[in-house]
């Protein structure tokens, strides 16, 4: 006989169901403009993940009002490809499907798209901005400053799960929780850490050689982050404190020590390989096994807040130009 306490307790929440709700969020935005942003991908790899990617990036574009144009360009010309593509008013949005060189070069490409055309966050501005935890482009707080896409939609997921509290201020409103993120990539999973320990979680970044711990001092007095090194640290340290484990490890070998795990954690993945076994039911509240596409709705959310930031500061250049027109300058006798 079945009893209550057989049956898995644990929620799984695919990343679908959260995605549309920001799909909804951005339509509602589109129908303010008067134009279809157009966003364009660059395609200069042969990785087949890689095309997989953009085609998927399309459909999404076109089934939400976006207009998508895939360039495959030889990596030797996407330099050039870049700026041209920075220099024509028509492209809203650039996005380009990395790993291309695999080493510095690659960051190199990310600093050469334009600020207001970079969907994906990727250029140093963005990046100072995140991890010295300033959320806006101008001093009057009207411009969001662009998060990169997958560690903003880990974001959004937590939203959605009401890990964040909103009964706190807004920025503590991970105040009390405490998170282990495994991957400490430049891509995803350093900036993730940082953002969720701005939002005031105590986080535990965990890579194959050590683990950091990024927060932002007792009750929060810190404006943002630091990060504090934890010697001898392991998994077998972080996990039974953490009430919400976030895991993105490349390779189908890895898996997360489910025994380690607190009862009742949120569990995420966002490895392409699953990093949790079937076994994490056993343990977890909520499992998301996947949040691609959490991640392409929250690419064309970042796509919409660029063309509503140039929208506004091309009314405030028109509104300053107009302003000026009409005074009156002086001129002295003759």
């Amino acid at each position: 006989m079945v009893t209550e306490a057989d049956i898995p307790m644990c929620k799984v929440v695919l990343a679908n169901r959260i995605a549309q709700g920001l799909l909804a969020e951005v339509s509602e935005g589109l129908k303010k403009f008067n134009k279809t942003p157009l966003l364009v991908g660059f395609l200069s790899s042969a990785d087949p993940a890689a095309r997989v990617y953009a085609e998927w990036t399309g459909k999404t574009c076109r089934e939400n009002g976006f207009k998508f144009e895939l360039r495959e360009v030889d990596r030797e010309e996407l330099e050039d490809a870049l700026i041209a593509a920075n220099n024509d008013d028509t492209v809203d949005g650039i996005m380009v499907y990395y790993p291309i060189f695999n080493d510095r070069q690659d960051q190199y490409l990310q600093q050469i798209v334009d600020v207001s055309k970079d969907v994906e966050g990727l250029s140093h501005k963005y990046i100072f901005n995140m991890y010295q935890n300033i959320r806006f482009l101008d001093p009057h707080a009207t411009k969001k400053s662009i998060l990169p896409c997958t560690p903003l939609a880990v974001i959004k997921i937590l939203e959605y799960l009401q890990v964040y509290n909103t009964f706190l201020p807004y920025g503590n409103r991970l105040h009390g929780h405490t998170v282990t993120v495994i991957n400490r990539s430049e891509v995803v999973g350093r900036p993730l850490a940082a953002l969720l320990a701005n939002d005031g979680a105590c986080v535990y970044s965990v890579d194959i050689k050590d683990v950091q711990q990024f927060h932002r001092g007792e009750g929060l007095r810190k404006r943002r982050h630091e990060v504090t090194e934890k010697p001898g640290w392991t998994l077998e340290n972080c996990l039974p404190q953490s009430d919400v484990v976030i895991s993105g490890v490349p390779g189908k070998e890895y898996k997360v020590p489910v025994h380690l795990l607190r009862e009742g954690a949120v569990c995420i993945n966002f490895s392409s390989d699953k990093n949790f076994g079937p076994e994490v039911k056993e343990k977890a509240s909520i499992y998301v096994p996947a949040i691609g596409k959490v991640t392409i709705s929250v690419l064309l959310r970042n796509l919409l807040r660029i063309v509503q930031n140039r929208t506004e500061t091309d009314t405030q250049v028109e509104k300053q130009v107009e302003k000026e027109g009409n005074i009156e300058i002086a001129t002295p006798d003759k």
